[in-house]
């Protein structure tokens, strides 16, 4: 018979499988990053950086203070350091090397055209010329970003800017090249595959794609601790009927175990290693693209709480403000606060923050506590300032 288990339970079983619940390291070295990498299976990246871009904020919210340039030396560094690759899983992506494997059956499908968007596809068939001889460039004559061609075309005036993009783009989600650094604006520089990942990785065997997309929704699983099936394939982004046969194949090896949460509506799956702990504690400032509450659903159903980020709501619509970060206290979100970095002045600013109903009373003087651990991190000397002041 399916276990019955409280909301409660589901709760601390998701943020136990999410890395909270723990004390952070006095010193955080490559090792903890590591194991965060790990457990998480992947960091979506976003442009904006209202606060400090969105891939490192996840290790902050478990780690506390640590050095920025660990990340970047993992994900961008020398070959020899590298432990991450950039690639599309849930959304735009950082995620450990071990992953390059598991996700060639969808850059293979990108090849022959079978997948990407639709406005790239055509260079896996009829411009599939324009697209060698861009990889033949970048073969011959080294990395590339867009911005080394001048305002739409390139030196030569052989390549216009909207081809190069979607050139580059093509190239990238097909697996022929990857990001090999990023500049100082963000911006990715592309090599090929085989002179940025690092030989061992490349030369693990490929999975076909049903073990593949059956090892990708165990890794959900293990990083969501309990999860329904659309929460579990939306982690890498996994189509329907590709994570429908997966999460049959775990669940009759015994994987993956179905319960029932008292009040849900669907019956969910714990992964057979999840942690059940009685209590969570520790509080944490959690990013918009967090893997603990990318998806809102279930963000409201683990937590009561009800999140859509400021920066794609219409400005009149917003009702907690533009950059917008949860507030975790003892394994409840229990508030929010619109935060954004003044870089010129070294200052954190608070333009607004609001509790939910019921948040404890220390609720405010944990948040202005992770607030000042945040400002030191980030380097702002002059610590955190209210709208204005």
């Amino acid at each position: 018979m399916t276990e019955r288990i409280t909301p409660g339970q589901a709760r601390r079983i998701a943020l136990s499988a999410q890395g909270f619940g723990r004390a952070r390291p006095v010193k955080v070295d490559q090792g903890h990053l590591r194991r965060t990498i790990e457990r998480l299976g992947l960091h979506q990246i976003d442009s904006v950086n209202v606060v400090t871009r969105a891939h490192y904020l996840p290790a902050f919210s478990r780690l506390g203070d640590y050095d920025r340039g660990l990340l970047d030396r993992a994900a961008w560094g020398p070959k020899r350091e590298r432990r991450m690759f950039e690639y599309w899983a849930h959304e735009a992506s950082l995620l450990p090397l071990e992953f390059h494997p598991l996700l060639r059956w969808r850059m293979a499908r990108a090849d022959r055209g079978g997948s990407g968007w639709s406005a790239l596809r055509a260079y896996a068939t009829e411009r599939r010329g324009e697209a060698e001889t861009v990889l033949d460039r970048i073969r011959q004559g080294g990395p590339v970003a867009i911005s080394d061609f001048d305002h739409g075309r390139s030196r030569s005036g052989w390549w216009e800017w909207g081809d190069s993009k979607r050139v580059l783009e093509w190239l990238f989600w097909a697996g022929h090249i990857t990001t090999a650094t990023r500049r100082g604006s963000f911006e990715r520089v592309y090599d090929l595959t085989e002179r940025v990942i690092p030989p061992h990785i490349l030369a693990l065997p490929t999975p076909d794609e049903a073990d593949a997309q059956r090892a990708l929704i165990e890794r959900a699983a293990r990083a969501l601790g309990i999860a329904s099936e659309s929460e579990l394939r939306d982690y890498f982004r996994l189509k329907p009927h590709e994570a429908g046969a997966a999460i049959a194949a775990l669940v009759e090896e015994g994987l993956l175990l179905p319960v029932r949460v008292d009040g849900w509506a669907k019956p969910v799956f714990v992964h057979r290693d999840a942690h059940w702990p009685r209590r969570i504690g520790g509080a944490a400032l959690l990013a918009p693209f967090d893997p603990l509450i990318w998806e809102r659903a279930r963000t409201e159903r683990l937590f009561g709480f009800h999140y859509r980020i400021g920066i794609y709501t219409p400005a009149e619509r917003r009702a907690h403000g533009y950059y917008d970060l949860p507030f975790l206290l003892d394994g409840a979100l229990v508030g929010r606060v619109d935060v954004k970095a003044d870089r010129q002045r070294g200052r954190l600013i608070v333009q607004k923050m609001g509790f939910e109903p019921g948040a404890p009373a220390d609720s405010r003087d944990a948040l202005a506590g992770e607030l000042e651990r945040m400002s030191a991190w980030l380097g702002l000397a002059d610590g955190v300032h209210p709208s204005g002041g």
